[in-house]
């Protein structure tokens, strides 16, 4: 299909209404509202892929339109997501959903996948677009606005490929020669970072684990409900009792059903995505260390006169001051991630707590209604008897 023969229209899905009104309501407190939506396969002689529809409104003054309509693919945003690496080394990027998901979804271009991989991708771009700093890097701006071939010319402006392996290089021989004295606040901050990430991954293991177990628990529930009414038709005294039952079995079904979508939509992917975090603040601890690694050595080098003292002394002071913005920005950053994470499980977790009581509170009155029902009828049949 032509990538470029999408006309702008309307948004005229669900998710890009409510963000219509809420840009039309709500003007004075957020300025940037993205929707993904609309996934479209395409089929070329080389690969398959699926691309995603962005809607994105705004009223800021260096967008030159106030709505954007453009499609992007998975590695297009895997493009943004490492520009923004690089322009903010020690800023905590948000994860990107992984590109295969191999535990539990085997088919990649299944509907299940590729709408899970789209909440995945729009939560992605919101949570830049809420961002204090990441919201107004150009890279993002471009990736929002740019048809495709624009973006893929402002591609081709990045780091050439030399550069980028001189990059890796210089960034591996640091995390080589490792950080002598990382400062205290940040040990703390990566022995935080790997319980953390121990815990969460524990989490989401038990997680899956348990919508695993509860899939197969509804499974078998929904022909227990049957096999009752098949029962019914050969004991005419026990009919209406065991179709009672069938009929209380099937409510229940409806009520596991609906507490498995709660536990799909609600809990799982905020777990599943705070283990992706957890990888992330790795990545932005190591390239922390990296930035120091690389002043460390050129002090030692000045120490022992190694190279040019002059030369040395005018690179250490440039070092330095990278080195108090990186450190600055991780933990101003930080701050603001801890907050979000807290507030994100916590409501996760309220979530499923709620769900789980009015999940027990209508099987319990599904029961007591059934019993209920049954025990009136002993009353009327013994009246009846003594009469």
């Amino acid at each position: 299909m032509d990538m470029n023969s999408f006309s702008p229209a309307m948004p005229t899905s669900p998710l890009s209404m409510i963000n219509q009104v809420k840009f039309e309501d709500e003007p004075n407190l957020k300025d940037l509202f993205i929707t993904v939506d609309e996934p479209e396969s395409h089929v070329t002689t080389i690969e398959t892929f699926i691309t995603y529809r962005i809607i994105t409104k705004t009223s800021r003054g260096e967008f030159d339109s106030s709505e954007f309509e453009v499609r992007r693919r998975y590695q297009d945003f895997l493009w943004l997501k490492g520009r923004l690496e690089e322009a903010h080394p020690t800023l905590i990027i948000p994860p990107l959903p992984e590109k295969f998901i191999v535990k539990g979804m085997v088919e990649r271009f299944s509907d299940g996948f590729i709408e899970t991989r789209r909440k995945a991708l729009h939560k992605f771009l919101n949570r830049i677009a809420d961002h204090p700093t990441l919201t107004f890097n150009e890279d993002f701006k471009v990736f929002l606005t740019a048809q495709a071939w624009e973006l893929s010319s402002h591609k081709k402006q990045g780091p050439g490929l030399l550069s980028r392996m001189g990059q890796t290089v210089r960034a591996v021989a640091s995390s080589m020669r490792g950080v002598k004295n990382r400062p205290e606040e940040f040990v703390e901050m990566n022995d935080f970072i790997e319980i953390f990430s121990q815990k969460i991954n524990l989490i989401d293991k038990i997680s899956q684990r348990i919508y695993k177990e509860e899939r197969e628990y509804f499974d078998e529930m929904k022909e227990y409900g049957p096999i009752h009414i098949l029962w019914s038709a050969s004991e005419e005294d026990l009919a209406d009792a065991l179709k009672g039952v069938a009929s209380c079995i099937d409510k229940c079904c409806k009520a596991t059903e609906k507490r498995m979508s709660g536990l799909s939509e609600a809990l799982l992917p905020v777990v599943h995505e705070y283990v992706l975090y957890s990888e992330m603040l790795m990545g932005v601890m190591k390239r922390r260390d990296q930035i120091q690694a690389e002043l460390d050595s050129k002090v030692e080098a000045l120490t022992y006169k190694k190279a040019d003292t002059d030369l040395l002394t005018e690179e250490i002071g440039k070092l330095e001051d990278k080195v108090e913005c990186a450190n600055n920005a991780l933990k101003a950053d930080w701050e603001r991630w801890i907050q979000s994470m807290q507030n994100d499980l916590k409501s996760a977790f309220m979530d499923m707590a709620e769900e789980n009581i009015y999940y027990y509170e209508q099987g319990l009155a599904t029961w007591e209604s059934f019993l209920t029902t049954q025990t009136d009828l002993h009353l009327e049949e013994a009246s009846e008897d003594k009469s």
